[in-house]
Parts: C-alpha cells; sequence; structure tokens
C-alpha cells in the first residue's frame, strides 16, 4: 500500500523553533515620544545629563553660531529696508533687503558645510529664509517675509496647547521617552500637572507673538514688525528654555548633579 501523504517538514539541524512571539508594533503615542525626543537630546535638552542650566540653554539655542545663523538674516533685512527705504514711495529697496539677507544664510550654510559642522541649523534657516523672501518677491510686500513665521507659530502653539487640553503634553511624551518611562508620567498627577503647565507655557509664547507681530503686519509696519520678531525670538525661547529644563529636573530629583 503507498503512502501518498506528504513527508514531514523536519526542522534542520541545529536550529529551535522561536517560542517568543514578534515585538509588538510601537504605538502613535511612542513613535511621537521617541520623535520628540530624540529632538530634545539633539539640542541639547536631555534630562539625564548633569550640564547646569545655562549650558543646557545656550547649547538648545545653538550657541555663539546659532544666536548669528539665526538673528543676523533677519537683522539685515531690517535694517537694509530701513535704511533704502523712501518716504515718496512709501517702501524701500525689497529685492536687495532680501538678497543680502538669503546671501548671508547661505554664507553660513557654507561655513558649516566647508567646517564640517552639524550643517542642520543653519540648513533649515536657508530654506525658511529662502521661502521667505521668495514669498516677499512674489507679493511685492515686503511685510510678507515674515509670514512663514507666523505659520510655524500657529502650528507650534496649536500642538502644544492641543497636547496639554487632551492630556498628552509634548513636553511630557519627550521627557517620557528620554528618562525611559513612556508614558507612565500620566500617571504621576505631580508630573502631569507640571507638562500640563509647561506645554500651556510654549502655547502663550507663541501665542503671544502673533498678538503682538500680527498687527504690525496688518498696518505694514516692516521696520517695528522686524524689530519686535527678534525681540521676541532669543529673548524670550531662552528663558523658558530655562523654566522648563529647571521643572524637569525638579521631577526627577535623583538625576541631579
Amino acid at each position: 500500500m503507498i503512502d501518498d501523504r506528504a513527508p514531514e517538514q523536519k526542522e534542520p539541524p541545529g536550529e529551535t523553533p522561536s517560542l517568543e512571539p514578534p515585538a509588538p508594533e510601537p504605538s502613535a503615542s511612542e513613535m511621537i515620544a521617541a520623535a520628540l525626543g530624540g529632538a530634545a537630546r539633539n539640542a541639547g535638552l536631555d534630562p539625564n545629563s548633569q550640564a547646569s542650566t545655562v549650558r543646557v540653554v545656550w547649547t538648545a539655542m545653538g550657541g555663539w553660531r546659532g544666536v548669528v545663523e539665526s538673528v543676523v538674516p533677519s537683522l539685515t533685512f531690517v535694517l537694509a529696508f530701513t535704511l533704502t527705504y523712501d518716504p515718496a514711495t512709501g517702501t524701500g529697496n525689497l529685492p536687495l533687503s532680501l538678497g543680502l539677507s538669503v546671501g548671508l544664510a547661505l554664507v553660513f550654510t557654507v561655513i558649516r558645510f566647508a567646517t564640517k559642522s552639524p550643517p542642520g541649523p543653519a540648513l533649515s534657516g536657508l530654506i525658511a529664509t529662502v521661502a521667505a523672501a521668495a514669498l516677499a518677491l512674489l507679493t511685492g510686500r515686503a511685510e510678507d517675509n515674515f509670514l512663514p513665521g507666523f505659520v510655524t507659530n500657529v502650528v507650534y502653539g496649536s500642538a502644544f496647547l492641543i497636547s496639554a487640553l487632551i492630556g498628552w503634553s509634548l513636553i511630557g511624551l519627550a521627557v517620557g521617552f528620554l528618562m525611559g518611562e513612556g508614558t507612565a508620567w500620566r500617571k504621576d498627577k505631580r508630573k502631569r500637572r507640571t507638562f500640563f503647565w509647561l506645554a500651556i507655557s510654549w502655547a502663550g509664547l507663541f501665542a503671544a507673538r502673533l498678538a503682538v507681530q500680527v498687527p504690525l503686519y496688518l498696518s505694514g509696519d516692516v521696520a517695528a514688525l522686524g524689530t519686535v520678531k527678534l525681540i521676541m525670538g532669543l529673548p524670550l525661547f531662552a528663558p523658558l528654555v530655562a523654566v522648563t529644563w529647571l521643572a524637569v529636573r525638579a521631577l526627577y530629583p535623583s538625576r541631579k548633579a
């Protein structure tokens, strides 16, 4: 009698079937936390670090190079436009002002590549400067050079506000990833409350920028708008970074230096 059953498949010698279940797919909150935590770590905002508050803030600003790269192009645009302003026409030399701003951003980017420094900050600044300049040239309105910044403030401010209101603070997600506790902070009332108010504070910063700068944009006062943008940039960013850093360190006293 012929046995027409298929022969049994035997495991190759030396191999044993794995009894471990496949690793679960990361959740949306875990992926967002990983992205935020990675960005915070790259900016020098890792709560595990024993760096001083001053050093952390300075690193987050990018040091002297970061300050120059973020301030000089915008400052140059405002100065050039103001110095070339013609009361008869009610405008300044827009192409020249934008050209100088973009040119400086390009120089900073080239220097980054030439010195083999991380090009990310300068490159992102160049892209933003070029996009803003293109919009202003397209419309012929100098104040439109600031529109992309408004969009950035709206997006960031909304993200921080919504995350706080729904109980998933972006600050908490980033810190939870960096501290290796995932989303366990949501079960701790003190941490959850702190992360809520930190997110609200950041949302408030972006909202304050819009509240002050949008009326200046609508009035077409380019010099005042550019000046206020610079004042409400790093000078407000740095103190809030310090407050955020100190608040997070207070939640994890065992990590303090």
